[in-house]
């Protein structure tokens, strides 16, 4: 088959419905609106936020199954209908944690989990050649969607708290229609290659070297020792990310007390610059150096940015500095797991496949955050928040290093 086929335009509308996915990580914008608004507690204020990454895991495993069999555009466009009617109902029953939970947590969260993994799926076959990079350049923009997506949030808000009442609903009212015509949109411009075709100049059986040694279907994959392998570096490296995330506009807020040199939101897209970054940087890196050697560089950073920058931060400087060297290293996970994925079980169901292994980040992202925002709250009740946050940044580096160890087990199917 012709190798020349454009394959550019498949990257293009890959990267504009992941920035309209990345609205994900700009939900701590969200937490101290609601507070002011309903009175609502830490824990109660993230909990949409879990809810979300648990609906987005639950969305990916039935899109990755599906889109292997039914295609990349359908499941994509169904994903882009689901986010704006979340998005649609949180602005109708989001004045209730229960009714923001089931809205923006579960619809939303269901729809960006159809929408995410076909563009994922799509590149890594179109780009057979460009695993890392290709998947890193793909899920960039989730990575940097809170670039726009924090400060447009703070923005249409408002910081009236008597206001509050009419902006939230208003604002998910206009997420709704920007996904509606942006995440649908771009669905329509995914397929997948031809029967038979491949890059110019890709030589498939030399590439094999070092890959797969065959296409493991998903049941196949669960009876491998590598995919739990696999399972817990996901969730283990995530884990210093999600929470960091989650929590990086009520930290930001708490230090404008002394001082801030930005807002929550405008913090929140600095870092997504560097989440962005690590995705393509540390991708494009596992194709040089090897996706082990990668990761174990990833759970070292998060390590330097709990034990040395966030635990003990003084200054917005150093907290800031924290974030963005968490967010770099979390990112890499999201370009290398998948790219782990293919090397391990086949390019050809990697939809279904990855759909499954990204459970890993669900579950983190539902338990980890929470657990540690019910640490923070029980510190700040007791008058003493530094030593909260202390026991938050030291529990989350011994997980980061429990990934690292788990690295060293991580072996291809086949492999001696």
């Amino acid at each position: 088959m012709d190798g020349n086929l454009n394959r550019s335009r498949y990257a293009a509308a890959s990267l504009v419905m992941q920035l309209c996915l990345g609205v994900v990580y700009s939900w701590s914008v969200f937490r101290g609106p609601l507070s002011q608004a309903y009175g609502w507690s830490r824990v109660e204020t993230i909990a949409p936020y879990r809810w979300s990454l648990l609906a987005f895991t639950a969305g990916m495993i039935v899109a990755g199954l599906w889109q292997d069999s039914k295609g990349p555009r359908l499941v994509a466009t169904i994903g882009g209908i689901l986010l704006g009617a979340g998005c649609l109902l949180a602005g109708l029953i989001g004045n209730t944690v229960q009714g923001l939970i089931v809205s923006y947590g579960v619809v939303a969260g269901f729809g960006v989990g159809f929408a995410y993994v076909t563009p994922i799926a799509t590149c890594i076959k179109w780009f057979p050649d460009k695993r890392g990079f290709i998947v890193g350049l793909s899920v960039m923009g989730f990575g940097v969607g809170s670039l726009i997506f924090g400060p447009l949030l703070e923005l249409l808000i408002g910081k009236d708290p008597a206001r509050l009442a009419e902006t939230l609903p208003r604002t998910f009212f206009i997420l709704s229609a920007v996904f509606f015509v942006l995440v649908v949109g771009a669905a329509q411009f995914y397929r997948v290659p031809p029967a038979g075709w491949r890059p110019v100049g890709w030589n498939p059986a030399a590439a094999k070297v070092g890959g797969a040694a065959r296409d493991f279907t998903p049941a196949e994959m669960l009876r491998t020792p590598q995919f739990y392998v696999l399972w817990l570096i996901y969730f283990l490296g995530t884990s210093v990310g999600l929470t960091a995330i989650g929590e990086a506009t009520p930290i930001v807020q708490e230090m404008a007390k002394t001082g801030a040199a930005m807002s929550g939101g405008a913090a929140l897209g600095v870092m997504s610059v560097f989440n962005g970054a690590g995705r393509l940087i540390w991708g494009s890196a596992s194709d040089r150096f090897g996706r082990s050697k990668v990761v174990i560089g990833m759970c070292g950073a998060s390590i330097l940015a709990c034990t040395v920058l966030l635990r003990n931060a003084s200054s917005f400087g150093q907290l800031l500095a924290g974030l963005c060297l968490a967010g770099f290293a979390y990112g890499g996970y999201l370009a290398l797991m998948p790219s782990f994925t293919a090397d391990f079980f086949g390019s050809r169901h990697v939809g279904a496949n990855y759909g499954i292994l990204f459970s890993a980040w669900g579950l983190c992202g539902f338990i980890v955050p929470g657990y540690f925002a019910g640490v923070i709250d029980a510190a700040k009740k007791a008058g003493n928040a530094a030593a909260g946050y202390s026991e938050v940044y030291l529990g989350l580096a011994g997980l980061a290093a429990l990934g690292a160890g788990m690295v060293l087990l991580a072996r291809r199917p086949g492999s001696a």
